[in-house]
């Protein structure tokens, strides 16, 4: 993979814990969502379960650690402190060769963290401390860090009004400067009901390539089927990718609709990751050039992977 792809997201180290249906009641947490929450609350729930792991995340950077598992040249951006989770977060990617562009230093907050609660039916249900990911501003990133890149991948996490959305139009307007694609990932679906106005406008005048599951997709655009969905999407002429479970995956561009098969497992053990590692074969495909088809299936593949682990991270 000659050409490089630049991730920039929230920097968050992974607290996994093993709970069952009753826990997430009785904390009031809705399955399979991500709940933002302040750092009395995430200490709070840590001193309530038992730590299976504890591992470098965040979204994007999972998906620039899996095109590293890949072979191919990732680079992430993200904000830490330099506290024990932040050199614990600097070390992790080092280690698996992604190129970090960020310089840490003391800050007023901690590192980021979040807790992935997995239940007996492999669903994960998250509880996130941003710290001082949330942090990331326009004056972390310069022109440097982005002309040399073919594609910049953004996640919709990263989005809010404020510090957080002046750094993305910062972005964007610096790529589109260099000739440099972008893509985004729709994150989840309470992610897109609170951003969804944004998020079209943005699919609509900036974006090359979006990523989303079938639920997100279907919340952006306010259908209540893919298929309604698929054909409103159709009129903005972009790449966008749709994951579906077991119903596969697929990619619209144009009037055209690219079919992928759900690879099956024998076990899934965590769906954490399954999306993150989905883009990282996706991508590491359309940056060598080949066939959607295959960006499609690489993705596929990659996927059913990291499922069968406890973790967003490929060894």
């Amino acid at each position: 993979m000659s050409k490089k792809i630049l991730g920039i997201g929230n920097a968050i180290v992974d607290v996994f814990a093993k709970v069952d249906d009753s826990f997430l009641s009785k904390n009031n947490l809705s399955k399979g969502s991500m709940k933002l929450i302040e750092k009395e609350e995430f200490e709070s729930l840590k001193n309530t379960i038992k730590i299976e792991k504890i591992e470098a995340g965040g979204s994007v950077a999972n998906t620039m650690a899996g095109i590293a598992y890949l072979k191919g040249i990732s680079s992430f951006i993200g904000k830490i402190n330099s506290d024990e989770f932040g050199k614990v977060y600097k070390k992790s990617l080092e280690k698996i060769k992604v190129n970090f562009h960020y310089s840490e230093k003391r800050e007023n907050l901690s590192t980021g963290a979040s807790i992935i609660f997995i239940t007996p039916d492999s669903e994960r249900t998250m509880c996130t401390y941003l710290g001082i990911s949330s942090q990331l501003s326009k004056d972390d990133i310069n022109e440097d860090h982005i002309k040399d890149y073919e594609l910049i991948f953004l996640e919709g996490y990263l989005w809010d009004k404020g510090i957080s959305e002046e750094m993305f139009k910062h972005v964007i307007n610096l790529a589109k400067k260099n000739n440099v694609k972008i893509a985004m990932s729709l994150s989840d679906i309470f992610c897109v009901s609170r951003h969804r106005g944004d998020f079209f406008k943005l699919l609509v005048n900036d974006l090359d390539i979006l990523i989303g599951n079938e639920n997100e997709i279907n919340e952006l655009v306010q259908k209540n089927n893919l298929l309604d969905s698929i054909n409103e999407l159709k009129k903005v002429n972009k790449l966008i990718i749709i994951t579906r479970g077991e119903n596969g995956s697929l990619a619209v561009l144009n009037n055209e609709i690219t079919n992928c098969e759900y690879i099956r497992v024998e076990k899934v053990l965590d769906l954490t990751g399954a999306g993150d590692l989905f883009a990282s074969g996706f991508f590491k495909e359309y940056l060598d050039k080949s066939n959607i088809k295959k960006c499609l299936q690489t993705g596929s593949k990659l996927s059913a992977r990291v499922i069968q682990k406890i973790g967003a991270r490929l060894n």
